[in-house]
């Protein structure tokens, strides 16, 4: 499919080219007072639990999207009790999509999280499949395209992703043709930062974003999960909306001293916001990095 002209389109404009960041080799942080050790995920800090013991563990993605964790975790005779406090919705340009993958081609597409690649799939196929390039930001957004990957003849490349799973390193190593107009469509989140456009345009990309879908937490918390959430020691948190959902519901933040593990910096730096003490967080974000963080978190509460 040639590409049209998207003259008459709104694009973030270019600016100067920051120099990529060095690559970062995996490590485990921990947000606490300035007292607080800083220290490696060790997973010999578990102990084992059996499924009849109270949870270890709260996860609290979407329902449906927790059992990867729940596997791992069990792996290390970890037991989690599944508390959803998000949920999924169509964003203002979720009807806009389909029109323009049937209507218009991009040098890449943009794909920063599970659910944008979900969304993104769905309108693909409305659009018939067409030849799309795509940049992801890490292995947990890759592997949303696995089953369509392994089609006889896939019209879809997963092409590239960054050495650091985070937005602001994929805006910064997202390959360009120097002496060439460079187009990116980036479907995301209506909560999404604007560091992937802003990057992207500073480096002379031409971006248009669709914001395809939100985040909102989800209307009811059973209140007898919910208080055997509160007894457990570490909540596994993915998104800056979860960790808001989840202040929320405790209301008084001084009161609840247990410990946050999050996917990545992002959210780890908005629960420190938000108050929440102890908070670990692994510095390449993913599902191995956010499994270690857990266990970290486990260990220092079992030795308090």
């Amino acid at each position: 499919m040639a590409l049209v002209s998207l003259s008459s389109l709104s694009f973030s404009s270019p600016s100067s080219h920051p120099p990529p960041p060095p690559f970062c080799r995996l490590l485990h942080r921990r947000i606490s007072s300035p007292s607080s050790r800083i220290g490696a995920a060790s997973s010999s800090f578990v102990p084992v639990s059996s499924s009849n013991s109270n949870p270890k563990v709260v996860v609290t993605r979407e329902r449906g999207k927790n059992r990867k964790l729940i596997n791992a975790l069990e792996k290390h005779g970890i037991h989690c009790l599944e508390l959803p406090l998000i949920q999924h919705a169509e964003g203002p340009d979720s009807d806009r999509l389909v029109t323009i993958l049937s209507e218009m081609a991009f040098d890449w597409i943009v794909i920063t999280s599970p659910e944008a690649g979900s969304v993104f799939l769905e309108s693909w196929k409305a659009a018939g499949t067409p030849n799309v390039r795509i940049g992801v930001v890490g292995a947990g957004t890759a592997s949303i395209f696995e089953d369509v990957m392994q089609s006889s003849k896939p019209s879809l490349d997963i092409a590239f992703a960054p050495s650091k799973a985070t937005g602001k390193v994929l805006a910064s190593e997202l390959p360009k043709d120097a002496n060439k107009r460079c187009t990116v469509l980036y479907p995301a989140s209506v909560k999404a930062s604007n560091e992937i456009e802003e990057g992207l345009s500073s480096r002379g990309f031409e971006v248009m974003r669709l914001n395809t879908y939100t985040t909102v937490p989800v209307h009811h918390v059973d209140q007898m999960v919910f208080q055997k959430a509160l007894s457990a020691p570490v909540v596994a948190v993915a998104s800056p909306s979860a960790v808001q959902a989840w202040v929320n519901l405790i209301s008084e933040v001084d009161h609840w001293s247990n410990s946050f593990a999050c996917i990545g910096e992002t959210t780890a730096s908005v629960a420190k916001k938000l108050g929440l003490k102890n908070v670990y967080y692994p510095t390449r974000p993913g599902l191995e990095g956010w499994i270690g963080s857990i266990l970290e978190a486990l260990g220092a509460h079992d030795h308090i």
